[in-house]
């Protein structure tokens, strides 16, 4: 659909959509639209109100940017099994305008550059075979939350772009094989299931030094596609990496020493931490002496309200 250009003389011309109202996608044909990207291309920038996109059950072969200049929408879906954008694209495909590889960072099935943004019940899938790096969703913005989504991939499924930008995920199902949760963003994931689908790493997080934190697990429960018994909680993208762990279920395939340094030097300064977990990976007495055992004084001190608290403070619920 083409990009519809709504400026008249004096601001916006008439838009049926510049309104709080439900836009309904489906590929059926029984919505306004059958396309997501179609939706998306309607919504006024900068919108002060609250816009829903309604995606009805079906697959969405769309590979999808949210602009920076869209905020206040939720995109929601029928059901997240049934409801599923994908794309295929991986780090190996040649690049169009350069005949290159394209390289992780264009992988995405979906970008969201703009701010306070939601999704809720919905499948956002990299579906590409394993050839290399293929990211499902690749966020930019702040103030994002996913609630009862599937994130579904194999290498770098999840990768959370934009130092302090601040995203949560609740009641989600990540999965995917090595480093399929990794950037420099700060994370809270709260009640979430995180599958392994390999013998590899969950996280590779790349805090900045300057940044107190990274990434938080709270309540997850982490599982293993059969055959997997060999899964490091995480590894330093960069120095300063942070992650933690507490109160979650860590399945049989965490492997005793708990987290690899990527790099050497990584154990002087990664940020690894544990607190309170439970399951037969969640055994301690193995794990790599430079990583962290919080204690419940340190712990109680972890909440969403102080993970992302800066300049402006958000509470995503």
């Amino acid at each position: 659909m083409t990009l519809l250009l709504l400026w008249a003389v004096g601001g916006w011309a008439q838009n049926k959509y510049d309104n709080p109202d439900t836009i309904v996608v489906a590929r059926d044909g029984t919505g306004e639209f059958r396309n997501v990207a179609e939706a998306i291309e309607v919504c006024r920038a900068f919108m002060d109100y609250h816009k829903v996109i309604y995606v009805k059950n079906g697959t969405y072969k769309e590979k999808l940017v949210l602009p920076q200049w869209l905020q206040n929408i939720e995109i929601c879906g029928e059901s997240a099994e049934h409801t599923i954008i994908t794309y295929d694209d991986h780090a190996n495909i040649l690049w169009p305008e350069t005949g290159k590889p394209m390289g992780t960072f264009r992988t995405y099935t979906l970008k969201v550059e703009g701010n306070d943004i939601t999704f809720r019940n919905i499948t956002i899938e990299n579906n590409a075979a394993r050839l290399g790096q293929a990211v499902a969703l690749f966020t930019e913005g702040d103030r994002l939350r996913f609630v009862g989504c599937r994130l579904l991939g194999n290498q770098d499924t999840v990768y959370t772009g934009t130092a302090g930008s601040r995203l949560y995920f609740s009641d989600c199902l990540i999965s995917g094989t090595t480093d399929f949760i990794f950037g420099p963003a700060t994370a809270w994931f709260e009640n979430c299931t995180i599958e392994s689908r390999a013998n590899s790493y969950i996280t590779a997080a790349s805090t900045p030094q300057n940044q107190p934190f990274g990434y938080v697990f709270n309540h997850c429960r982490l599982i293993a596609q059969a055959g997997v018994t060999k899964v490091y909680l995480g590894r330093p993208w960069r120095d300063y990496g942070y992650t933690l762990f507490m109160n979650c279920e860590l399945g049989a395939h965490i492997r005793p020493e708990g987290w690899h340094h990527w790099e050497q030097h990584r154990e002087q300064t990664a940020r690894y931490s544990e607190y309170n977990n439970h399951g037969l990976g969640a055994d301690t007495q193995n794990r790599v002496a430079w990583s962290r055992q919080l204690t419940r004084k340190e712990a109680e001190k972890i909440s969403p309200a102080v993970v992302f608290k800066t300049e402006n403070s958000w509470l995503p619920y």
